[in-house]
């Protein structure tokens, strides 16, 4: 038994040395691209470096740490078996080198430094371990470095430039719930570029339906949300999402208070293009939409919610814009502002609600619904 024993971690250490000294070649392996050259950024919508400017919600993130730590995936040998002594020495090895390999794809530029921003090099190296491993936990430990590094805006033009946004997007396909969020991430933050942007408008269609179909109120579903707005903070790409609208309002009206605010978020962005009034009026909305209206209700999500309907109602303006109820189907927004300005006390109980500034909000609301919407309904 006891050569038997020994013939066995013999092999064991082989077969894990072997799949450490690939890693390390995947690590360290230079890949070439043909860089692009890179377009100027609009004007009146970027700033100097070429992102996009704050004038609307743009949500990007850096606030990955350790306290992710504890949601990774850890790839187990097949001898690991659960109950044996063997295989419990085997998953502690297997969860060390998920945490070696975490720091390590983490590690900064310049060990004798507090800079965190990895060299163009290392970005590279990073990108092949994205491209090229299949192993969960070395993805996501790529995944949180690019995505730290794509909080900077010089970073964005280098990732682009070193062919990453499509690397990165081909992750989006992956079934595994913590990588795609981290995908998510990377994208989001890269999204605050101009170039960036017209290069990942081809993935919208693809983040859209993942984040409609997400478990509500997930990290990926939060993360898609983030992507979108970002992607939504110009008007360029905004017709693209004129279908999914009614389903925004459903992850509204069924989230939680966090899914609430964001998607009111991306909502608020389409409202401030006058090219979307038509689309969002036509928007099937809940039912339970006009519940929302009530005591419980998170305040910043009601007032949110409220400057999204004065702008659908400023940009509603000229005779050739005015409605017909044919126009609009049952259940369309349009019809629940209609109802709203007619009962607005009664369906939504306004006058009960203990916030005085939602009360006065709402009240001038329904004033400006009332003259420029429905001005017969004054008479």
């Amino acid at each position: 038994m006891g050569y038997a024993r020994k013939v066995g971690w013999v092999t064991a250490g082989l077969v894990i040395g072997a799949g450490a000294c690939y890693c390390i070649y995947r690590l360290t392996r230079g890949r070439k691209q043909n860089k692009e050259k890179m377009a100027e950024g609009s004007s009146g919508e970027v700033d100097d470096s070429g992102d996009c400017s704050g004038a609307r919600y743009n949500d990007w993130s850096d606030d990955d740490d350790d306290s992710n730590e504890s949601k990774s995936i850890v790839w187990y040998p097949p001898w690991a078996r659960i109950g044996t002594e063997a295989g419990t020495r085997a998953r502690a090895r297997a969860r060390a080198r998920a945490t070696r390999a975490r720091r390590a794809v983490q590690k900064r530029a310049s060990p004798n430094s507090d800079d965190t921003v990895l060299s163009p090099q290392e970005l590279q190296k990073v990108l092949c371990l994205v491209e090229m491993s299949e192993k969960p936990y070395i993805l996501e430990a790529a995944l949180i470095a690019l995505g730290n590094n794509a909080a900077y805006a010089f970073n964005r033009d280098i990732i682009r430039d070193l062919g990453g946004l499509p690397i990165v997007a081909k992750i989006l396909n992956t079934r595994d719930p913590i990588v795609k969020e981290k995908a998510l991430i990377v994208l989001n933050n890269l999204s605050v570029n101009a170039e960036n942007q017209r290069r990942l408008k081809i993935y919208m269609n693809q983040v859209c339906d993942d984040t409609i179909t997400s478990r509500l109120n997930s990290s990926v579903q939060l993360a898609g949300l983030r992507l979108l707005t970002n992607m939504t903070v110009t008007n360029e790409y905004q017709h693209m999402l004129a279908n999914s609208i009614a389903d925004f309002f459903r992850l509204f009206s069924a989230g939680n208070e966090e899914t609430k605010l964001q998607v009111l978020k991306l909502l608020l962005n389409l409202a401030e293009n006058p090219a979307m009034t038509a689309e969002l009026l036509r928007a099937q909305v809940p039912s339970s939409l006009g519940t929302l209206f009530n005591k419980k209700e998170n305040k910043e999500v009601i007032l949110k919610l409220l400057v999204i309907f004065e702008n659908i109602n400023d940009n509603f303006q000229g005779e050739e814009n005015e409605p017909t109820q044919n126009q609009f189907g049952e259940g369309s927004l349009f019809l629940f502002l209609k109802e709203f300005q007619v009962c607005a006390d009664k369906v939504l109980g306004i006058e009960s609600h203990h916030d005085f500034l939602v009360k006065v909000k709402v009240g001038k609301f329904m004033a400006k619904l009332a003259e420029r919407m429905f001005p017969e309904s004054q008479e």
